[in-house]
């Protein structure tokens, strides 16, 4: 399975983005989607996950500002970045576990895409 992510880049704060991740191999529909995020010297952080059944679990610092959704006809899962601050700045990457449930931990998750660079600027 692999997992190829884009639509990282520059934005104002306050800005919006929406990365998307596509997956190739696999059966997409059974799997729980999750992003994460790791900034310069900092641990990776859980961010978003939407579970099998369509169920969406956010980080506290993203609630209201960032949304998930998952398109099993192109295999597909965005993140919808709205009201960015500079604390936002990482690399995001997403992953997929088999199980389906949408855990917070990454060990959690069985496939991981590339890193796409998001930076928010004051």
């Amino acid at each position: 399975v692999q997992l190829q992510a884009f639509g990282g880049g520059l934005v104002q704060a306050g800005g919006s983005l929406r990365l998307s991740c596509t997956t190739s191999g696999g059966t997409f529909s059974r799997y729980a989607m999750a992003w994460f995020r790791q900034a310069p010297g900092k641990e990776r952080e859980f961010v978003i996950a939407v579970s099998r059944r369509s169920t969406s679990y956010y980080a506290d610092s993203v609630k209201g500002r960032f949304t998930i959704s998952k398109d099993n006809e192109k295999n597909t899962v965005y993140l919808q970045m709205n009201s960015l601050q500079p604390e936002d700045t990482a690399d995001y990457y997403c992953a997929a576990d088999n199980s389906g449930y949408g855990f917070r931990d990454p060990d959690e998750y069985d496939y991981w895409g590339q890193g796409t660079q998001v930076t928010v600027s004051s």
